[in-house]
């Protein structure tokens, strides 16, 4: 990995690598934008100068805009003026975005018309559309973008773009969590942080410009900002940009046209495509790395069968900027077959990063194989939660992020999640693990997605409740099934808790909504 020091910012490593591949792809959409590095470059330096004029006296600026070219090129702007950009969930709802403009101190919104009309989203007093900042560019801008672009030396270029010297580790972007269970919160980056990612990826995923990303993951997810923004254009490959991850039909034609190499997405996505998309358009994937929810074997074998190609599922987490483990393709050596991948693993940390495992109580290291609170550190780890300083001293620990999930590390050091430590209920006094129950229930109805919440009961303190994706099935069959297997019988829902429903509820990162589902359960009664 390259040697880091504390002036190093990752838009200024972007213009290196924009210099270097001048020529190349480097972003496109499927409205059928398309840009060389060098044209990214250069309307990303005129519509900096825009933005600069219109945000004077402003530090964070937010946007709200798909997975597109507008989107790349609106951050990378934002940050050649001198701002943090700050991607805005769109799908999170009116008052998880009032929230996040509250305490990020949002002024400004770079949206657009055309997309708040298509998403059906409100206008809000701070927006600001892309459309009418383009015809703010004027000519002398554009000659000025071409001169910084392609002429100035980096030398000059890093001192004016890389802020004062004290700032060794600046603030890069706030990401906020996706809110599925809670308020969302403030995840502040530094430049080092996300650099020390991208670092660590390159390492184990060497892109150059013959490679192509299937962007599908939004900007305000942390692993499409790194993942497919940051990771491969630093790298030189390119990236096609398409903002509905279950538009199959779409992506396929994209991964089919770019020649894609590379795709981040989830199972549930990936469950889509399986389905919708042919062979010949997947014929080129050298990678498809899954995250953000269990990856369940049928999938796997069913895509690897179909596309040629294993889903390589990963870990991480916005604090983490955000990949903390993942498997990668097992290689053959003059010494013999290496196995870098484990079924039911998410892999083994990346370079970088550390992680153990301990006592839930205690707080003490525990030996290979047993299952605890999982811990990580690296140089990705996150500044902290925006203004909320008693919330960050809860997680970090002398340099360790403690990450709130159940796991345990094998003897070849892959790490296996089970668990949340949110994701457990209290029943008659004993704890139960909610993905052990949506495992059990998965298992019985293949495909079909089984999310498990609770809700209070009078007598047992909670009671659990299934909703699962397979309306054909009846609660009384899969009851009687849930019966059969090894579960004990304190877990398995009563028949009137589970719940048939057309679809899971989910976010926008492809999660699994469980504030809505909690939602939903209360509502029952």
């Amino acid at each position: 990995m390259p040697a880091r020091g504390p002036s190093d910012r990752v838009h200024l490593e972007l213009i290196a690598s924009a210099r270097r591949h001048w020529s190349s792809l480097a972003v496109a959409d499927s409205t059928g934008q398309r840009l060389t590095y060098g044209r990214m470059l250069v309307v990303g330096f005129a519509l900096a100068r825009a933005l600069a004029r219109l945000t004077a006296g402003q530090t964070n600026v937010a946007t709200l805009l798909p997975a597109s070219v507008g989107a790349a090129v609106a951050n990378l702007a934002l940050l050649l003026a001198g701002k943090v950009p700050v991607n805005l969930n769109f799908t999170a709802g009116p008052d998880a975005l009032e929230t996040c403009i509250r305490q990020a101190d949002i002024r400004t919104i770079l949206t657009s018309r055309r997309f708040l009309e298509k998403a059906g989203l409100p206008a809000h007093p701070s927006m600001v559309y892309l459309e009418d900042v383009r015809e703010r560019i004027g000519l002398s801008d554009k000659l000025a973008a071409l001169a910084q672009a392609r002429l100035a030396p980096l030398g000059w270029l890093r001192r004016r773009l890389s802020g004062p010297p004290s700032a060794s580790s600046p603030l890069f972007t706030i990401m906020f969590s996706s809110g599925s269970t809670g308020v969302p919160k403030g995840v502040m980056l530094s430049h080092a942080n996300v650099l020390a990612n991208v670092d660590s990826l390159s390492t184990i995923f060497p892109m150059t410009t013959r490679d192509v990303f299937v962007g599908i993951l939004p900007l305000f997810h942390s692993f499409g900002f790194t993942g497919t923004f940051w990771f491969p254009l630093l790298q030189g490959a390119g990236v096609v940009y398409h903002p509905n991850p279950v538009d199959a039909k779409t992506i396929g034609e994209l991964a089919e046209t770019y020649k894609a190499t590379m795709l981040i997405s989830t199972p549930t996505f990936c469950g889509t495509y399986l389905r919708r998309c042919t062979p010949e358009q997947f014929a080129t994937l050298r990678h498809a790395i899954v995250g953000a929810e269990k990856l369940r074997e049928p999938l796997a074998t069913e895509f690897r069968e179909k596309f040629g190609i294993g889903l390589l599922e990963g870990y991480g987490m916005t604090e983490m900027s955000p990949v903390v483990a993942v498997n990668l393709p097992d290689e053959d050596t003059p010494a013999g077959r290496r196995v870098r991948t484990r079924p039911g693993s998410v892999g083994r940390p990346i370079p970088g990063v550390d992680a153990k495992v301990v006592d839930r109580e205690t707080g003490e290291d525990l030996p290979v194989g047993r299952e605890g609170l999982l811990l990580v550190r690296g140089a990705s780890l996150m500044m902290g939660y925006l203004g909320e300083p008693d919330r960050t001293a809860e997680v970090l620990r002398d340099g360790w992020y403690a990450t709130g999930d159940i796991g345990r590390l094998d003897e070849d050091g892959f790490l296996f999640i089970t668990d949340r430590v949110s994701r457990f209920s209290k029943i008659g006094g004993e704890m139960v693990p909610h993905v052990s129950v949506e495992d059990a229930i998965n298992r019985i109805l293949g495909d079909a997605s089984a999310v498990v919440t609770a809700v209070p009961d009078a007598t047992r303190g909670e009671r659990l409740v299934a909703f699962y994706a397979k309306p054909d099935v009846p609660p009384d069959v899969l009851w009687h099934r849930l019966a059969e297997t090894d579960l004990p019988k304190l877990w398995v829902p009563k028949r009137e808790n589970l719940v048939p429903i057309d679809a899971i509820p989910t976010l926008g990162t492809g999660k699994a909504d469980l504030r809505r589902i909690k939602q939903l359960a209360m509502a029952r009664g």
